[in-house]
């Protein structure tokens, strides 16, 4: 069943792609991840430009992140004001992140550019991961305990001026640590098509020391107006939001999601983290071979 995708300006199996949706929130519902980091990098695998995989992989998270948003508003998981001050941060960033998107896309650059953050990010989350999810395994086989982790922020939010008091959160912090955490998150969901996730999740807990009851439901707050703020930058700035490719995304997902969930409750936390840490490292090693890697045509023509 191909289907022509007017922006990608390719034709492609719509089964393959709502395929490759599935898999991503399959692993959604397992690990509790968006899935943006995984759904570029395969769509770019199987032949979408990845400007056009960036831009509509953004869209496929916006509505991938509406239900988890009420889920975790239901039960009074969400600390609103913090992910308010990171929606501004966010929204400016989408801006500034147009702007340098564009400037890659004018010189060439952006395909290069793009793969080669998804090395450098996915690598080093990925890796962190592996060891974090080694220890927790290693542990469990020894029968000793791992400290816990003391809930405080970073001494560099302690040292920025303009304090606020965030009640949910419990934390007398900075606005500007959640504002620039949300610029810069602004600009990877624009570079990159991902709901900046991964990212946040880690920086939320290790830098602004949220409590781990309220970061969840936070982050994806603040992913869903940063990605629709994203997409409609891409929309009317880039033109490479493709919505066929985002709609059969998010069929995939959706469905994928709801077997992932029932998976997760039948495995160990600790045996998900690292199956999810030796995922990651893959799709960064298959990123970083397609860097280097000789390819058949070394020149290619394109007919406008």
């Amino acid at each position: 069943m191909d289907l022509y995708l007017p922006i990608a300006n390719l034709s492609v199996n719509a089964l393959v792609i709502i395929g490759l949706g599935g898999l991503v929130g399959l692993l959604s519902g397992m690990f509790g991840v968006g899935g943006g980091f995984l759904t570029t990098p395969l769509l770019i695998f199987y032949g979408i430009p990845p400007t056009v995989a960036a831009a509509s992989a953004a869209t496929q998270v916006t509505g991938a992140s509406v239900s988890g948003v009420f889920a975790h508003a239901r039960r009074d998981g969400i600390d609103f004001h913090m992910g308010a001050v990171m929606v501004v941060g966010g929204v400016l960033g989408s801006i500034a992140g147009a702007g340098i998107f564009r400037l890659l896309q004018e010189s060439g650059q952006i395909d290069t550019v793009i793969a080669v953050l998804y090395v450098v990010m996915l690598g080093g989350i990925g890796g962190m991961m592996a060891r974090d999810a080694v220890r927790t395994l290693v542990a469990m086989r020894t029968g000793t305990q791992i400290a816990a982790r003391k809930r405080r922020h970073h001494p560099l939010v302690a040292s920025l001026p303009l304090r606020w008091r965030f009640y949910r959160s419990g934390l007398y912090i900075s606005p500007l640590a959640p504002l620039l955490l949300g610029f810069g998150t602004g600009i990877l969901t624009m570079l990159l098509g991902v709901g900046g996730g991964f990212v946040m999740v880690p920086a939320m807990l290790y830098l602004l020391g949220m409590p781990t009851q309220v970061v969840v439901g936070t982050s994806l707050f603040q992913i869903l107006f940063v990605t629709m703020a994203a997409t409609l930058v891409h929309a009317t700035t880039t033109k490479a939001v493709d919505i066929v490719l985002a709609g059969l995304l998010l069929i995939g997902s959706v469905i994928g999601a709801q077997y992932g969930a029932r998976l997760a409750q039948k495995m160990k936390p600790e045996y998900l983290r690292g199956v999810l840490a030796a995922i990651v490292l893959l799709v960064a090693i298959r990123m970083a071979l397609g860097l280097g890697w000789r390819p058949d045509e070394i020149y290619s023509v394109i007919v406008e």
